[in-house]
């Protein structure tokens, strides 16, 4: 069937308002590629560094180390690449990206030394970084205005599949021999793989070529996956060059801030906690921690598809702010009540790797709909980085606060940043599911989101 076969002759739909079709769905899928390699990465290592503790020789400082590194290299392919996206596009890097990151993923077989495996794991978060930036952009500008938040929310439970089947093949290869972890490693180059031949065909966004004066090129897009009853674009001329210092001026600086917050916030306690889960098991009294911290990874990707199911439901205030309450009480819960009851401590880390896991999906929506069309990737990047400089540094101190001053004080510090996240949120998180980017990218933020009513 034709993009339009289903639509009155003769009816002309904006390029927004256009309904899904396969072609929509061959961009998301070629998206999720790189977030589920993105999950697996950062979800093996916690295994990796159990596992490679006494052939790599690993101290407490090596182990936070490489649990921070690809968070770190994140950071940079992030920062860099989002400026370099919104002035060449974001099709180039979208495409081949996901070749080098197999290549990378493959090498981790053959490290000898825990500086080899630092370097690689920078590198690939240096990838995993440019990726964030290009993937979520590009789906994001390809999606009609109605499915979006569904549509972005497929890269969310992509990444959490990634995570959790990290931690089962994990699982699984625990045990096997001494270079079981040398295949946790190298296993995260065939997703890799598997997606280049979804990406390579995938167009560049009509919207971004449109806003760059390219409007030729964009209703021939148009025209070719979406029919010729959909309108491309409309042509607005050349975008101004904006440098990234455009995101911290008055009219879009508390969306870049709310954007960086409400992204750190979330993923400090995430990550940490996710990374070092069968370490927090042990601690709080759990005997089988790896089939505990299985569990754990398990509720991540029922919560990140519930949150798809959520996400075009409830307004994305109501589902920041209420996310990061409650699992900042569940968190607390845990902190002062898993003595009691191992099977308790159990119960409430999972229901909270549930809530955060729900929430994960605005990591992949919000952002970009934060900001206009020559500043999208930029704009993410920005927010990206901001979130990899937490995650990366709670990652590392984790397992030192909880061998200097226990696990209860590291879980403390985590109920602290989720209270925070949701205040950040209630005071300056504007709604952005009633918008189109043509809206966004015409006015900017509008009165009534720069000025929304603080109630939820």
């Amino acid at each position: 069937m034709s993009p339009s076969a289903a639509r009155p002759s003769g009816s002309v739909l904006a390029y927004e308002d256009a309904p899904v079709t396969g072609f929509h769905m061959r961009v998301t899928i070629a998206g999720t590629g790189g977030q589920f390699s993105d999950g697996f990465i950062l979800g093996i290592i916690g295994i990796v560094i159990a596992s490679a503790t006494s052939t790599l020789g690993l101290t407490p400082l090596w182990a936070g180390l490489l649990g921070a590194a690809t968070l770190t290299g994140l950071f940079f392919g992030a920062i860099v690449v989002g400026p370099i996206a919104d002035r060449i596009g974001r099709r180039q890097i979208f495409a081949w990206d996901m070749l080098v990151f197999a290549v990378l993923s493959a090498a981790q077989f053959f490290v000898q030394t825990p500086a080899e495996l630092l370097v690689l794991r920078l590198l690939l978060g240096v990838v995993l970084g440019a990726d964030y930036v290009v993937s979520k952009s590009l789906v994001t500008e390809h999606a009609p205005k109605k499915f979006r938040g569904r549509l972005m929310s497929l890269l969310a439970v992509a990444w959490a599949a990634g995570y959790v089947f990290a931690y089962l093949i994990g699982f699984l290869l625990s045990g096997t021999g001494d270079d079981a972890w040398r295949w946790m490693l190298a296993v995260s180059a065939l997703p890799a793989l598997l997606v280049l031949g979804f990406r390579i065909g995938v167009p560049e966004a009509p919207l971004w070529l449109a806003r760059h004066g390219r409007d030729v090129e964009a209703a021939a897009i148009v025209r070719k996956h979406l029919g010729d009853d959909v309108q491309p674009p409309p042509a607005v001329g050349a975008a101004p060059k904006r440098g990234m210092r455009v995101l911290f001026s008055p009219v879009y600086r508390k969306r870049t801030a709310v954007g960086a917050l409400f992204y750190v916030c979330q993923v400090i306690p995430f990550f940490a906690l996710g990374t070092f889960s069968p370490q927090v098991m042990e601690s709080l009294g759990v005997t089988s921690k790896l089939g505990a911290g299985a569990l754990y990874n398990l509720f991540i990707l029922a919560g990140a598809v519930v949150g798809l199911l959520l996400i075009d439901r409830i307004s994305r205030r109501f589902f920041l702010i209420s996310t990061f309450l409650v699992g900042g009480a569940l968190l607390a819960g845990l902190t002062f009540l898993a003595e009691l009851s191992p099977v308790l401590a159990v119960v409430l880390f999972t229901a909270f790797a549930f809530v955060l896991a729900a929430a994960v999906n605005l990591e992949f929506v919000y952002p970009p709909e934060l900001f206009p069309t020559d500043l999208r990737a930029s704009g993410v990047g920005v927010a990206v980085a901001a979130s990899r400089i937490g995650s990366a540094g709670s990652t590392f101190l984790l397992p030192i606060v909880a061998a200097g001053y226990g696990m209860n004080v590291a879980l403390a510090g985590c109920v602290v940043v989720l209270l925070l996240g949701g205040l950040v949120c209630w005071a300056w998180a504007p709604e952005t599911s009633t918008e189109t980017l043509g809206e966004i990218d015409a006015a900017g933020p509008s009165a009534r989101t720069e000025d929304v009513d603080k109630t939820v």
